[in-house]
């Protein structure tokens, strides 16, 4: 077997070896080289502290969307989170989108709860009930500095 044989083997080895990583990479990280059939909704929030693009939009805790993109507008000083919602999934108009934390320490998700009206958001709509993220830092700094003091007065 000739040295340019053993060399052109060895790269396609190589080159698979790299494309089945890469495959593999791709699909434990959930995330899809093309947009999956769907719609978008948009979400306003005064806080989304620790969520990312590419976080899980769930409901009933199954995984039904994703946050495509975040913007923040200037003019209400509002977080405009974008969420990818699966086909087949209705979203109510009074529908509820609020930030939540996997866990204790977890990553940030964004949950919807449904709402009782009939009618459904489309494509482009807005869900207008929101729930900002909470800081575990701002909670435990105000039970801290609370001014409520557990030690007994002197007498």
């Amino acid at each position: 077997m000739s040295k340019f044989n053993i060399q052109l083997a060895t790269g396609i080895f190589v080159a698979v070896g790299i494309l089945a990583f890469t495959y593999a990479a791709v699909n434990i990280g959930g995330a899809s080289l093309r947009a999956a059939p769907g719609y978008t909704l948009t979400a306003r929030f005064t806080s989304i502290s620790g969520l990312r693009v590419g976080g899980v939009v769930e409901a009933a805790g199954v995984r039904v969307g994703t946050v495509s993109s975040i913007d923040f507008d200037p003019s209400t000083f509002d977080a405009v989170v974008h969420l990818r919602i699966n086909e087949g999934i209705p979203v109510q108009e009074d529908a509820i989108a609020s930030i939540r934390t996997q866990g204790i320490i977890g990553e940030k998700f964004v949950k919807l709860t449904p709402g009782g009206f009939d009618e459904l958001l489309k494509d482009g709509g807005e869900i207008t009930e929101t729930e900002s993220a909470v800081s575990l830092e701002e909670l435990i700094s105000k039970y801290i500095f609370s001014g409520n003091s557990s030690t007994p007065a002197a007498n």
